[in-house]
């Protein structure tokens, strides 16, 4: 009845302006804040004020109108009945737990903007780069599974009969929560992997790995699985897990510098110190060697072959492979063009049969001096 009466509308219509109101003065304040922060970063080369206004602008527009409206919350309802004010205090508690938990996620991205820019990859020995970015990276998820999670739950407690239901399903939990478990195995067994690569750090982003037989880079590293750039450009998608139960390769593990090594298969005849400086000269004149490590050695023999090992480093994996094309090239051009004798041969020995005609020993002979010929 107290609905039909005027002054109960005109008590609604004077809380609705003092709200409206409220709300207006909120927008104000942010359209204000926001142009003097916009303002002040162009006079910084800082990236934070810059991340601030991007990331934050959002839920900010929410989060200071609720603030302002909290202010004007006792005239609102001193002016309401007690049902209308309760409603409107529960909907003012639901958009303020909204705003905080919105507001907190996207300080946390301003955070990884922050780290981010103060470690970048575009160089050379990036390193501990990777490792920061690795951490924020998964750290980000870690912490928006988190706010989210506590954000909805102080929501539902504000509702009566989300609270009996929760009281329900608690009861009833002892089934429900072994079957969840078993159902849940996997997915929980991948995010503590995910938790524990972030800390341990077995891999990094942009590490160069060999996976599966498959060499490429940690592109992604998710809570539940890991993405491997392969150098063809395919994409190896992996779950999380395998990084801790299975062993692989990682090439930038501690640092970007590898050796690479080139094997070459010569002739018992090549004078090996004339190959070994000529190896000596083409790192020189290489633009991909850091002139750090070469080495020339003879690692094995059999009864066709002599067997090179060529060992020398670069600054990371794909200026390995590259150095590694180029000396293997280089190499076999130089034996060709000094000693086209020391290539590998088969040899043979070419006997007459005894009792042979004279055509048949002129035949065989004739087909033994080819032979040697060929295998000079």
């Amino acid at each position: 009845m107290d609905l039909i009466n005027p002054e109960t509308w005109q008590n609604i219509g004077i809380a609705l302006g003092v709200a409206a109101a409220a709300i207006a003065v909120g927008l104000i304040i942010v359209g204000v804040l926001i142009r003097v922060v916009r303002k002040f970063s162009g006079r910084t080369t800082s990236v934070i004020d810059e991340s601030i206004v991007r990331h934050c602008r959002r839920p900010v527009y929410l989060l200071v109108p609720v603030l302002t409206l909290n202010l004007v919350l006792p005239v609102i309802r001193s002016m309401t009945s007690d049902p209308l004010a309760d409603l409107f205090v529960r909907l003012l508690r639901l958009l303020l737990t909204v705003g905080i938990a919105w507001l907190l996620i996207k300080l946390v991205s301003v955070l990884q903007d922050y780290l981010l820019n103060q470690y970048q990859l575009d160089v050379t020995d990036n390193l501990k780069a990777r490792k920061i970015h690795t951490q924020m990276q998964l750290l980000k998820r870690v912490l928006t599974v988190v706010i989210g999670t506590l954000a909805l739950a102080v929501i539902l407690m504000n509702f009566e009969e989300f609270r009996q239901l929760g009281t329900g399903i608690l009861a009833s939990a002892g089934v429900a929560g072994i079957i969840i478990g078993f159902a849940a195995q996997k997915t929980l067994s991948n995010l503590l992997a995910g938790i524990q690569i972030a800390i341990t750090q077995p891999v990094r982003l942009d590490d160069a790995v060999v996976v599966e037989g498959e060499w490429g880079w940690i592109e992604e590293i998710t809570l539940t699985y890991v993405v491997v750039r392969i150098w063809d450009l395919r994409r190896l998608i992996l779950p999380i897990s395998y990084l801790l139960e299975k062993p692989f390769q990682n090439w930038t593990r501690s640092s970007a510098n590898l050796l690479g090594t080139v094997y070459l298969y010569v002739d018992y005849t090549i004078p090996i110190e004339e190959i070994r400086e000529a190896l000596g000269r083409i790192l020189e004149q290489s633009e991909h060697w850091d002139g750090k490590v070469w080495r020339l050695h003879v690692t094995d023999t059999n009864e066709k072959t002599v067997e090179l090992r060529a060992l020398m480093s670069a600054k990371d994996s794909p200026t390995t492979w590259e150095l590694r094309c180029e000396v293997r090239e280089k190499l076999i051009e130089y034996v060709q063009r000094n000693y086209p004798d020391g290539l590998p041969k088969v040899r043979a020995t070419m006997e007459r049969i005894a009792g042979a005609e004279s055509t048949g020993q002129d035949r065989n002979t004739g087909s033994g001096t080819d032979a040697s010929s060929v295998s000079d």
